[in-house]
């Protein structure tokens, strides 16, 4: 995962989904792709076992502004937000319920 993303912040009007008390998953995804499936048991998962941790999935087709907004290049990305909405770290591909768990370690 990718250090600070900067100070940009993200609400549930621009993710179409409420943010988590604590921590909020942003997975972006398409139709067709595979590990996008398995990101988002794991991200769901993942946001069952932290307490006030979201977990929210876009389909980037249908959301290109805020893909190009956010520099998303293929699908899946994860971005893990803070509390007020900052994008604090980044993931591409699926990733690994260890890894996702250590990220919000960082957050929460």
């Amino acid at each position: 995962m990718r250090e600070r993303d900067g100070d940009k912040r993200l609400g549930a009007a621009e993710l179409g989904g409420e943010l988590g008390e604590r921590a909020t998953l942003v997975q972006f995804s398409s139709a067709f792709c595979a590990p996008c499936r398995a990101t988002r048991r794991v991200l769901g998962e993942v946001a069952g076992l932290v307490p006030g941790v979201g977990h929210i999935e876009i389909d980037a087709e249908s959301r290109l502004e805020l893909v190009r907004e956010l520099d998303i290049v293929k699908t899946p990305t994860v971005l893990v937000l803070d509390a007020e909405g900052r994008v604090v770290r980044r993931a591409f591909g699926q990733p690994r319920k260890a890894d996702v768990i250590a990220a919000l370690g960082e957050v929460v």
